[in-house]
């Protein structure tokens, strides 16, 4: 079971500042990735640039339109996210917890967890030609 650790961005995120002192936050992160590294549980981690180096695509039929950044609604929007695969939700749960705060201890904040889908998830969704498609990608 995959699942996606969602370090939501702030109005100091979305600015590209950093906390006054970012060494503890660094740390810590370094921490809990180094044991989700050791326990085979991690899959990838990476922080995101703010928005206004970013882009989105909007559909309207079949016309796409390309929206530069920055974007409002900070609340809404990712800074960074973690990767991890577990045998159990309840595994994922118990190292979501230990987490550090991204913000830096004290500070109220939070981050949200999404499992993924699995190819066995679209099972009698799709045909076997598309999933073996997929599976050739070994995205996995």
């Amino acid at each position: 079971m995959r699942f996606m650790i969602i370090v939501k961005a702030t109005a100091d995120s979305e600015a590209g500042r950093f906390p006054d002192n970012p060494e503890p936050v660094f740390a810590a992160m370094a921490g809990y990735h180094e044991e989700l590294a050791k326990a085979g549980a991690l899959l990838d981690a990476a922080g995101l640039q703010p928005t206004s180096k970013g882009w989105r695509v909007e559909y309207e039929g079949s016309k796409r339109s390309v929206i530069d950044g920055p974007f409002t609604e900070s609340k809404e929007l990712v800074a960074g996210y973690t990767l991890i695969q577990t045998r159990t939700r309840e595994e994922a749960i118990e190292w979501s917890r230990r987490f550090p705060n991204p913000i830096g201890e004290g500070v109220r904040c939070h981050i949200e967890v999404r499992q993924l889908y699995e190819m066995e998830d679209f099972e009698g969704l799709i045909q076997s030609g598309t999933k073996q498609r997929f599976d050739r990608l070994e995205l996995r």
